[in-house]
């Protein structure tokens, strides 16, 4: 059995998780966050999740998924492939990527775990792409948090 491979993050943001989860879903805030691409989902179980952006001015699909579940304001789990890899879209090589909010008084801790790795094609080199020298999320956290705090 091969090792367990998890990135895993978190962040507190000074706002409520109701807050944090428009930002989560909401396609114009996603795409200030995710590197220029909205979110395309009904937002229910079973439900396709694509990435959308663009790219050298064509609308194109960077990542799909499925969501496995979903808690407005405390958790949502889906899958997550990249359509133009080389390896097959089968269920294997799909990854998982959860958010997990925690309300605490006047913040949010929303946590991040992304998993999946060890069985799926390319593995390896997805979970180090992930992991991103051990930031992981990080830099997605930090700009999920500037623009949650602002609202």
């Amino acid at each position: 059995m091969n090792e367990k491979m998890i990135v895993k993050n978190s962040i507190d943001i000074k706002t409520c998780a109701s807050v944090v989860w428009d930002v989560l879903i909401n396609p114009a805030k996603t795409k200030k966050y995710m590197f220029g691409c909205e979110t395309v989902s009904d937002w229910k179980v079973g439900s396709d999740l694509l990435w959308e952006g663009s790219f050298e001015g064509k609308k194109m699909v960077f990542v799909k998924g499925k969501i496995v579940k979903i808690e407005p304001n405390k958790i949502l789990k889906y899958t997550v492939i990249d359509p133009n890899a080389s390896y097959p879209d089968i269920p294997e090589n799909y990854l998982n990527v959860t958010y997990n909010l925690f309300e605490e008084g006047d913040k949010t801790i929303l946590m991040v775990t992304q998993d999946g790795f060890e069985n799926a094609a390319d593995g390896e080199k997805r979970f180090k792409d992930s992991n991103n020298n051990g930031e992981g999320w990080n830099p997605i956290l930090i700009e999920i948090k500037k623009l949650a705090e602002t609202i």
